[in-house]
């Protein structure tokens, strides 16, 4: 498979992305990103602020530093801005930072573009970084089509079903060990009404393409459904996609929260924590909040593989991940700090310092051999690496895919796209069109995005 990204200068591509993830270079007019790069012996890192980032940049200097003596500088961001950041100074290979969180998402789209530095050659020099470690998903996600590793994941995470088991047994209940989705639909009719206010079941339908369509983009994969087929031909119209937007929105219309169509993670993660529903399908990485000592709900939260109708699994995959500037003026220093960042000796020495619960896991089979990881996570860790080992983001479906992506399709449109349809879906679960009405029109701007690619 073959995309527009190698056929068009840099320019062309940013304009071909208008309104998605490389917008905000045609604001900047190709000026650069600004301010001096890195120098002598400090590179300067560009990350997202969530908190296993924070601590990083907390340990960064006493560690590695002191180990290395490279200086890091971070500038550390909200997700929407450091994306903008990011896409500004690695699209104009302005070498402002050498290192920048990217996630698999970002990284085979930037690597055919020619703005990362590979990173195969560090890794065969560097057999303490134990690449093999690194689970095969990840490795697979952030792998270009040249065959070449262009990022590290620093964590990862895949989707499973989370439930409450003492509502469960209560209700003389039983969550299969592989539950399909009509099951799913059956238990969340029986839980619904279990305890004051809660719902069967919480599933996103907030606008977004990394909201309400990560979860339903999986839902549409099982069910037998894609975005595009093999040869780029929009499918959005299609029995199956109709038929699993249909389920998923009749679902969280008839049992799910209250206020679906404003419901992201933050939102359900607050109502399964609340006893405000019974079930939430959604990230791996919520479990550590679930089961965190300060949780009304520790303890009492079990959980199953992603629900699937014709295929054998369907969880998610996602990472935010490293990845090196190919205009970085240390390129060397850079991979060492890439290479300390996504250790098992950097997971050892948060373990020690911090706590095993805020190890940023999910991308080495080694964590999860840990006895003192896996006494803090053991209610899910088995579970998350089951789901993260048992993606497929090269084959989700049922069918051949024109590009990689379990929960997104990986071309730099799909950001714009993904968003468009997602106000659609999200509108018809909040009752203001029929979900005929939203995939008509979903269809439409997909088959604007197939013009683009079609026969090539």
């Amino acid at each position: 498979m073959r995309t527009q990204s190698r056929r068009r200068p840099r320019a062309m591509f940013a304009a071909a992305a208008a309104g998605t993830l490389l917008a905000p270079l045609l604001s900047g007019c190709w000026a650069g990103a600004g301010g001096a790069g890195s120098g002598g012996n400090s590179i300067n890192v560009l990350m997202v602020n969530n908190p296993q980032m924070v601590e990083l940049q907390k340990l960064t200097a006493a560690h590695f530093t002191k180990e290395t003596g490279i200086k890091v500088n971070f500038t550390v961001l909200p997700e929407n801005d450091v994306r903008d950041k990011i896409s500004q100074d690695f699209a104009n290979q302005a070498g402002q930072y050498d290192v920048a969180t990217l996630s698999n998402y970002e990284i085979p789209i930037y690597a055919k573009n020619d703005w990362l530095h590979e990173m195969d050659s560090y890794v065969a020099k560097d057999p303490g970084y134990d690449e093999q470690d690194v689970l095969k998903p990840m490795r697979q996600s952030l792998t270009a089509e040249d065959g070449k590793l262009y990022g590290q994941p620093f964590y990862g995470e895949s989707s499973f079903l989370m439930y409450r088991k003492d509502v469960f047994a209560e209700k003389g209940l039983k969550m299969p060990a592989n539950p399909t989705w009509d099951e799913v639909a059956d238990l969340a009719a029986k839980t619904d009404g279990a305890e004051a206010d809660m719902k069967g079941i919480c599933l996103r339908g907030l606008p977004g393409w990394g909201e309400i369509m990560a979860p339903l983009t999986t839902v549409v994969n099982t069910f037998g459904g894609t975005w595009f087929d093999k040869d780029w031909k929009a499918r959005l119209d299609s029995p199956e996609f109709e038929k699993a937007t249909k389920f998923y929105v009749d679902l969280v219309r008839k049992h799910g929260e209250s206020g679906a169509a404003q419901s992201g993670f933050a939102e359900c993660l607050n109502n399964l924590t609340q006893g405000k529903v019974a079930m939430w399908y959604d990230a791996t990485s919520a479990a550590g909040s679930l089961e965190s000592a300060k949780s009304p709900v520790k303890g009492k939260i079990g959980y199953a593989p992603a629900p699937v109708d014709k295929t054998e699994s369907s969880g998610w995959l996602y990472t935010w991940a490293w990845g090196i500037q190919d205009a970085s003026r240390n390129p060397d220093k850079a991979w060492k700090f890439v290479s300390w960042a996504s250790s098992k000796e950097y997971e050892q020495l948060v373990g020690d310092e911090i706590g095993w619960s805020n190890v940023p896991a999910g991308k080495r089979a080694s964590t999860y051999t840990n006895a003192d990881y896996r006494k803090e996570a053991g209610a899910f860790q088995e579970m998350t690496k089951e789901a993260i080992e048992g993606a497929r983001p090269t084959d989700p479906g049922v069918q051949p895919r024109p590009a990689p992506g379990i929960q997104f399709v990986g071309i730099p449109e799909f950001t714009d796209l993904g968003t468009k349809v997602s106000q659609e879906i999200s509108a018809a679960i909040a009752g203001r069109q029929s979900v005929e009405s939203a995939l008509k029109k979903s269809q439409k701007l997909a088959e604007e995005i197939a013009e683009e690619y079609e026969g090539r």
